[in-house]
């Protein structure tokens, strides 16, 4: 059964493919992504790996947990599901102020 790793610390240049790359030195590699920022469409800095095997992600962690990854220490460690959060607030800009009649007459 696959194993889904975290990998954190990534250089913003790293890429899936490097990032695949890398880690199908200690086995078979079934998915590798660098998670980018929908805002500006660069790398948050971390990314997930899915091993083949509990073994391949262990020997993963082995090689790659602490080591030189494109100019950068690397952490590797078993992923974790992802917390539940609190609901954002929604709204914005200040909202719920009372700015006052809006009423045309009113200056």
């Amino acid at each position: 059964m696959a194993k889904r790793l975290f990998v954190g610390s990534l250089s913003f240049g790293t890429t899936n493919d490097s990032l695949k790359d890398a880690f199908a030195q200690a086995g078979t590699v079934v998915s590798a992504q660098v998670i980018i920022d929908k805002m500006n469409g660069r790398s948050k800095g971390f990314g997930f790996v899915e091993m083949g095997t509990d073994e391949e992600a262990t020997a993963a962690i082995d090689m790659w947990n602490g080591k030189d990854l494109d100019g950068r220490s690397i952490v590797v460690n078993e992923a974790r599901p992802m917390a539940e959060r609190p609901p954002r607030p929604r709204g914005g800009f200040g909202g719920g102020r009372d700015r006052g009649s809006r009423q045309y007459g009113d200056r």
